[in-house]
């Protein structure tokens, strides 16, 4: 599994404008909305923020993954993002958030959806992924990388 089988260029955001949790969430759902017809925006962004009611998904480190599943969704979606200056996002350490990857699943792919999330935690957990994905200069760097992955 690669990250790379997920994103085009349109899901990749070097610089979130958003400065608080449900428009990053909104900011983030807004390229997928574009090029997947079967999302509707303000249906995922109702589920993602039901899904950050349940315990937040700023898991710390910086680091967020919002997620949830939609119903009517045919295959998983995922949107890397990032803010270098960080963003509340509740995060379990109470630190802003830098890094973020926002994965939709439909309703019946739980394995995968899983393994998905299990994926991207891994790579997180590598300093050395997270100063790259920090420090890529532009969209198609950040691409490059994660396409890699």
């Amino acid at each position: 599994m690669k990250l790379g089988d997920y994103l085009n260029p349109g899901l990749v955001l070097p610089d979130l404008s958003a400065r608080s949790k449900e428009a990053v969430l909104a900011e983030m759902v807004e390229p997928l909305a574009r090029t997947h017809p079967d999302i509707d925006r303000e249906r995922a962004v109702s589920v993602l923020l039901e899904r950050e009611r349940l315990g937040t998904t700023g898991i710390g480190d910086g680091i967020a993954i919002p997620h949830g599943k939609i119903e009517g969704l045919s295959d998983i979606v995922l949107v890397a993002a990032r803010c270098c200056e960080g963003i509340d996002f509740d995060a379990l350490d109470h630190r802003p958030c830098q890094i973020f990857f926002l994965v939709l699943a439909p309703e019946e792919a739980a394995g995968q959806h899983l393994r998905v999330l299990a994926h991207i935690s891994r790579l997180l957990k590598d300093s050395e992924f997270k100063k790259a994905f920090l420090s890529a200069s532009d969209k198609e760097s950040l691409l490059a990388l994660l396409q890699g992955v």
